[in-house]
Formats: structure tokens, sequence, C-alpha cells
């Protein structure tokens, strides 16, 4: 399968390599078609389905994309990805829409809205997924480096591309407990529980830790 993965940071370079890991044929998208992070990215590689090139060049080669951009820079990304680049295709939004001015960050949509929903709703003819928000980047492809199975989540409006991310979560990234929290309205959870992992990473001091739902019997 083809994907395009939008970004170029370290969170977009550790699921792009993990896609080619697993047989994948992967395209890096930046901002500009020779971005220095993206061609360093297919040079480590070294195989000829590792490609890069801009925002616009990925969403049309991938058959499904992810949004590892920064939160608040993915809606201009998604623009300059294109709506017919990404239309009918699912968009896995790895981003929370994180202001880090501070040492306490906060987030810059919350409570009645969240950058899944303005994703979606800006481009309505996407299939978006939220999912791998909550968890350190290494933890999203390696969920087996913790000693117990814990939760990932999905969010979005249809059934059938939560259905298709989760066989990608647990075939490709290993993960064993796919929870399905609902519309994409549920974004608003994960998100702002985001502001809970940044207390849980300073409190640990790591950042490889995830929670679970453990449900009475």
């Amino acid at each position: 399968m083809k994907f395009g993965v939008l970004g170029t940071g370290v969170v977009g370079q550790t699921i792009a390599s993990k896609l080619v890991q697993c047989g994948h044929e992967v395209m890096m998208g930046g901002r500009d078609a020779d971005n220095p992070k993206a061609v360093a990215w297919a040079k480590e590689q070294g195989v000829i389905h590792a490609l890069f090139g801009t925002f616009a060049n990925a969403a049309a080669f991938g058959d499904i994309l992810f949004n590892c951009t920064l939160g608040t820079a993915s809606l201009n990304a998604m623009r300059l990805a294109g709506a017919e680049n990404m239309k009918g295709k699912i968009l896995i939004d790895t981003a929370t829409p994180l202001d880090y001015s501070t040492d306490a960050w906060s987030l810059t949509v919350c409570n009645t809205d969240s950058l899944g929903e303005q994703i979606q709703r800006e481009f309505p003819d996407t299939f978006v997924v939220k999912s791998l928000n909550t968890v350190n980047c290494e933890i999203s492809i390696h969920p087996t480096m913790l000693p117990e199975k814990t939760d990932v989540f999905v969010s979005g409006n249809s059934q059938d591309a939560k259905a298709t991310v989760t066989k990608l979560l647990k075939e490709c990234f290993g993960w064993r407990s796919v929870v399905d929290l609902g519309d994409i309205t549920t974004s608003r959870g994960v998100e702002m529980y985001v502001l809970l992992w940044r207390c849980f990473r300073k409190s640990a001091s790591s950042y490889y830790f995830n929670i679970k739902l453990v449900r009475a019997e």
C-alpha cells in the first residue's frame, strides 16, 4: 500500500520508517520539495520505496495519509496538501493543537471544538481518523516496549475508515487493544488528555508510558 506522511519531524519520520519496515511505499511531504529532513530520511531508509516531496506530492501519492505536522500548523499544511489530493482518502490525524510558548502547555482549541473536527469540517470528502496522539511516537510504533498491554484510541465519523486504521495499528504497529471512542467529536477528549500526558511525563521522568482502560467485571 502507498502512504503519504505529512510532516518531516520526529513523529513523521518515526511513523514513516515503521511503514517502510512493514513493506509499504511511503512518501514524506514537507512545505518544500527538497526539505533537508525528508531528503535525509529517504537516504537513511536505503530503499526505493522511501520517497520525499511536497505536502501536495505526498497527499497525491498516498492511498492513506498521516498528519504528523505541528498541530497549530496542521490546517495550513492540509491546505497546501490540497483537498483534491485528499479526496476519498483516510487521513490519520496524530497532531494536537498545543501552545508550547511556556512550560505550562495549553491548547489553542478545546472544549467545544478540536483539531480533528476542524480538519474534518474543512475537508468533508476526507475520512479523518484521530489516533496516536496520546502516546510518544516511539510507543506508537512499538507498544510492546511496555510491560503490559495498553490502549490506543480511534475517533472518526466513518466506521469503515476506523476499521482500516485499526487493522493497520494492529498488523503493522503491533497494538493489541484499539478502543473506538466514537465520532470525530471525541477528538476533543484525546487532545485534552495530552495536558495530563504532560503531567505524567514530568512526574515519571520518562516518555515511555501509556494508559489502559480497566473495566469492572
